[in-house]
């Protein structure tokens, strides 16, 4: 699966310099609206999160785990 360029070289910068995107960076990441994944975080229906202050963060390998879940071989929309 060929990935936009740049995404791998970002996700690897964030597991070794912090692991954790907010939910701005990580709804970029992903390519979705933020509203979009806090309607996903309310139906506990995203990516694993953690609530620090007032603030959510997700880690990469949460990120990167459930959307490798949600890879379809081929087909279309």
């Amino acid at each position: 699966m060929n990935e936009p360029d740049g995404t791998q070289r970002r996700a690897q910068q964030a597991r070794e310099n912090c692991p954790f995107l907010t939910a701005k960076q990580t709804a970029f990441h992903l390519g979705i609206a933020r509203t979009t994944l806090k309607r996903m975080r309310s139906e506990r229906r995203g990516p694993a999160c953690r609530l620090h202050g007032h603030a959510w963060y997700y880690h990469i390998d949460d990120i990167e785990a459930w959307s490798n879940a949600r890879k379809r071989d081929g087909g279309h929309d």
